[in-house]
């Protein structure tokens, strides 16, 4: 390959990039324009409408037939998904196990799958003019080929960013919510009452989660919380409409320390800035993950890398939970009560508010062994039991 070669293949990976950040906002302008109808393509969301609507608060209407498994839910999350993700469904095993073991923890809850890079919820590989270059990247991405999945990344950041844009983001977030309230109908959620809903963002899911914030906050009439699982976020409006955000991050995930640099907003001088206020008013609280990546080995949901003794000492430390958990990992039980999460993301500081206790093991002074996937479950299951707790949602244990 000659010089020539190599320019010639930038030129047009250059080209390819310019071309598909012009095309990013084109979903969501037409489907504010009603050019697509409110029905999803996704198969797992049955919504009853027959007509498109631009009104999000027009989702809010309970729908008449509840499906009786979810009739006690008490708590409803809403997982948006990574940027690898190509529909509602996930298909990489560690999420998949992460989902699974998450309801197996919290059995009252009601678990909704949603895919974020798309306002209407259609599946790339679904009916799309490029239904087939996103199954063609999804083939290969599967068999190893890391420039197809890089593909698939590529499109999905171009979303995020189209949701961070102060132009192009209230239609796109406004779209977002809308498609998070037709996927809480389909799961029976009661709208008359006002059952907490949680978004679980992890990676560019956690911009999304936040931008649609105000406008799920008008529809349900209450405001949601978001989990931001090393999620890239901007210094969106949205996070001034949440109850509260945490903030879930490794020291060695450079991908969510994005947010941090790339927009001006979430720089510590710019005081006045959405995301500043929040951090000020207690809204935002930062969970240091110890040293996890985004993604893969070593990752949040990395199930075969184990926390160092000191290190899941310390992060178990600053956990938050107002309730005990029991757990078994590796035959030890090990107990946690009354932990809490740090604001500042240093191990050993507390958060304000909240009291921190140390660790104790049925056999043994030192924590159990944890995977990565261990602590995040752990940290996400106590975040959604605190929110739980503050809002009387779930009767305190004895």
């Amino acid at each position: 390959m000659n010089l020539l070669d190599v320019w010639t293949i930038l030129v047009g990976l250059v080209l390819a990039l310019l071309v598909m950040g012009t095309l990013a906002p084109f979903e969501a302008l037409e489907w504010w324009a009603g050019w697509y109808g409110s029905r999803t393509e996704d198969t797992d969301t049955e919504d009853t409408d027959t007509e498109d609507t631009t009104d999000a608060s027009a989702a809010t209407q309970p729908i008449a037939r509840v499906s009786e498994q979810h009739d006690h839910s008490r708590h409803f999350v809403v997982f948006l998904s990574g940027i690898h993700s190509v529909s509602g469904e996930s298909y990489a095993a560690r999420e998949i196990a992460f989902l699974e073991a998450l309801k197996a923890r919290l059995p009252h809850i009601t678990l909704v799958e949603l895919f974020p890079y798309s306002v209407t919820n259609r599946a790339l590989t679904g009916q799309r003019q490029f239904a087939r270059v996103w199954r063609w990247a999804l083939n290969n991405k599967v068999s190893g080929n890391g420039l197809a999945g890089f593909l698939i990344n590529l499109r999905n950041l171009w979303q995020v960013a189209v949701s961070a844009d102060r132009r192009y983001g209230p239609i796109y977030n406004r779209g977002s919510a809308d498609m998070i309230l037709k996927g809480l109908r389909a799961k029976g959620y009661p709208f008359a009452g006002d059952t907490p809903v949680t978004l679980i963002g992890y990676s560019g899911g956690g911009q999304i989660a936040v931008g649609a914030a105000p406008y799920l906050r008008d529809a349900l009439g209450q405001p949601v919380q978001v989990i931001s699982l090393g999620g890239v976020i901007s210094a969106d409006p949205g996070a001034l409409a949440l109850r509260k955000l945490y903030h879930l991050y490794g020291t060695r995930d450079a991908v969510q320390r994005l947010g941090n640099i790339m927009c001006p907003g979430r720089w510590a001088v710019v005081a006045l800035s959405p995301w500043n206020q929040a951090k000020r008013s207690g809204i935002i609280r930062l969970i240091r993950m110890g040293s996890m990546d985004h993604t893969g080995v070593d990752g949040y949901l990395d199930a075969d890398t184990f926390v160092g003794q000191d290190d899941a000492t310390q992060l178990y430390q600053r956990v938050i939970s107002r309730n005990t958990i029991n757990r078994n990992v590796n035959n030890q039980s090990a107990s946690i009560q009354n932990t809490s999460v740090q604001n500042s993301g240093s191990p050993a500081t507390a958060s304000q508010g909240v009291n921190s206790q140390d660790v104790s093991a049925s056999s043994s002074n030192q924590p159990p062994k944890l995977s990565y996937l261990d602590v995040t479950l752990d940290t996400i299951s106590t975040c959604l039991t605190d929110i739980e707790s503050s809002l009387g949602a779930v009767p305190s244990p004895s």
